[in-house]
C-alpha cells in the first residue's frame, strides 16, 4: 500500500506563496499511471480538488485557482510539491495528498487509492 505524508508550513500570510510537499512510499512517484493528488478541505466546508501531478510532466489544476497552483516531482526524494501563489485567507483549509490510478478531477473519497493524514494551513494576516 502507497503511503502518503504531507509537509509544509502551517501558517502564512496573505499575498504569500503556499507550499505543500508531500512524501510518497511504498510506492514510486515515477510510476507512470499513478496520479498524485493535491485535494484540500475548507472550514465548514467539503472536499475540493486542488491539482494533480503524473511523473511524465502531466498537470492539471481546479480552474477556480486560475494561474496561481504550480507543482513539481523529486524523483530521489520521491516527493512531489504543490505552490498556490498569492494565498489569501480562502486558502485556509486542511490540505490533503492523494494517489490515484487516473485523472481524477472529484472531491469523492472513493475515487483516491490512498490518502495523507492532511495538515493544516492557514491564512492570516
Amino acid at each position: 500500500q502507497v503511503q502518503l505524508q504531507e509537509s509544509g508550513p502551517g501558517l502564512g500570510k496573505p499575498s504569500q506563496t503556499l507550499s505543500r510537499t508531500c512524501t510518497v512510499s511504498g510506492g514510486s512517484i515515477t510510476t507512470n499511471y499513478y496520479y498524485w493528488n493535491w485535494i484540500r478541505q475548507p472550514p465548514g466546508k467539503g472536499l475540493e480538488w486542488v491539482g494533480a501531478i503524473r511523473y511524465s510532466g502531466s498537470i492539471s489544476y481546479s480552474p477556480s485557482l486560475k494561474s496561481r497552483p504550480s507543482s513539481s516531482t523529486d524523483t530521489p526524494q520521491n516527493q512531489f510539491t504543490l505552490r498556490l501563489a498569492s494565498v489569501t485567507p480562502a486558502d485556509t483549509a486542511v490540505y490533503y495528498c492523494a494517489r490515484s490510478n487516473a485523472l481524477k478531477t472529484t472531491s469523492s473519497v472513493r475515487d483516491y487509492n490512498d490518502w495523507g493524514q492532511g495538515t493544516q494551513v492557514t491564512v492570516s494576516s
